[in-house]
């Protein structure tokens, strides 16, 4: 097949070398201009993916990957279009559509009879049939469901170990027709290869959902779970503080009977998913009142932590803290919706003199993200915001000064930090 893949970011890249891994001809479609220079040179343009460097050399030196910023022109070439394009939300959770408008239209200019085109990017129910398909009939004149396949497809991988996730979990595909739906099928069953998994009630691999809305519904439920899960399980963690039992111990205890799934609290929920998707859920069922109340328990968790410091130091005025960790989760180069930056503003707040640092992440990137960078300042607290492993070997001697440690991730060794305060959420 020829596969023209539309963003080559931390998903669409993968994507786009596991199709050509396939010995399909894969065309990888991107605005930035240094992202496409990149890709066509075989290099990775972001850290991190593992084994993305050595597939996407092997594709590209094979021929089957190239890249560029002439989308309709790669539409028109291909007979299957993916779209990985980023969909943001802002503060009261509304969707913008932007840069899905505009990358759906360029592929509109280039759309021909008889392509399929899926969308992977996460989507409020009702997108896919009633916004995608309208805009692509329009520009390109066509009839969707007649003249080309539209299905939705959610991506399900978390970044870093993408190749792995793909063969892990069920492909799931939703039409919005039974013609779209198959041609769906067939074209992930020819790109993708999949896991054995006894533990599912059916074989793992593609699976039809029924309609677009239900493969929908699908990303926005698994996604919410989890982040109602958090906030049950940070609600768990706050009332142990008050009574003197370790939540952690508690949620090992529940979690050996089968029915009890109850995930590990923490400092904050980061990343493009977790704190995005229910709000997405919550722009179509506004009247969700559990989504409501977890997404903001999550959300002031980075305050708590500092109420946390504040208790076992004292008056944080004029108190210089270090924030271990700029990225929202470990060995991940990335800040979207990071604690970091509630953690500094609450710090800010109560007039203490924040600093951040990362193994990720240098000085000036730091800066650049708005953040102050730590280099070499005396501090006299820390807050661990990201589980980095760089942080489990962390000893008092790495941080000379520091009296009180708040590890919001439970990622230090207790053993090693004798004589200092180290406190933990839930603890």
């Amino acid at each position: 097949m020829q596969i023209c893949v539309v963003a080559l970011g931390k998903i669409g890249l993968p994507l786009a070398v596991q199709f050509a891994s396939k010995g399909h001809r894969v065309v990888g479609a991107d605005v930035d201009e240094r992202v496409v220079d990149l890709v066509n040179r075989g290099v990775v343009p972001f850290p991190g993916e593992a084994n993305l460097d050595v597939l996407l050399q092997k594709v590209v030196a094979d021929g089957l990957l190239t890249a560029t910023t002439d989308t309709p022109s790669a539409v028109a070439e291909s007979d299957a279009v993916v779209l990985v394009v980023p969909l943001f939300v802002d503060g009261d959770g509304v969707p913008d559509f932007a840069w899905m408008d505009a990358a759906t239209r360029s592929v509109a200019e280039g759309l021909r009879p008889g392509t399929l085109v899926s969308y992977e990017t996460t989507l409020p129910v009702g997108t896919t049939r009633n916004r995608w398909a309208p805009m692509l009939e329009e520009v390109s004149g066509l009839r969707a469901g007649e003249d080309f396949s539209l299905v939705f497809s959610p991506e399900r991988v978390l970044t870093g170990r993408v190749f792995a996730d793909l063969r892990r979990y069920p492909k799931l595909v939703g039409g919005i027709d039974e013609a779209s739906a198959r041609a769906g099928v067939t074209f992930y069953g020819e790109v993708l290869d999949f896991d054995e998994r006894p533990d599912l009630d059916r074989p793992n691999g593609v699976w039809d959902l029924g309609s677009a809305e239900a493969a929908e519904l699908a990303k926005l439920a698994e996604t919410t779970y989890r982040d109602v899960n958090i906030g049950l399980a940070n609600q768990f963690a706050r009332y142990a503080d008050t009574i003197g039992v370790d939540v952690e111990a508690v949620i090992e205890a529940c979690n050996t009977q089968p029915y009890s799934h109850i995930h590990r609290p923490g400092i904050a929920v980061g990343g493009h998913c977790i704190p995005v998707y229910p709000r997405l859920y919550l722009w179509n069922d506004p009247s969700a009142t559990v989504v409501r109340s977890a997404r903001e328990a999550n959300a002031a968790m980075p305050a708590y932590a500092v109420d946390l410091l504040a208790a076992a130091y004292g008056d944080l005025d004029g108190l210089a803290v270090l924030v271990l960790g700029a990225a929202y989760r470990g060995g991940v180069k990335e800040t979207a919706f990071s604690g970091v930056f509630g953690t500094v503003e609450e710090l800010r707040a109560r007039g203490a003199v924040p600093y951040v640092s990362d193994p990720l992440y240098i000085a000036d990137e730091l800066a650049a993200l708005g953040l102050p960078p730590h280099r070499g300042e005396a501090v006299g607290a820390a807050v661990v915001q990201a589980d980095h492993d760089e942080y489990r070997r962390l000893a008092p001697a790495d941080l000379p000064g520091v009296t009180v440690l708040v590890d919001g991730r439970r990622v230090t060794d207790p053993d090693l930090w004798q004589g200092v305060r180290r406190v933990v959420i839930g603890g």
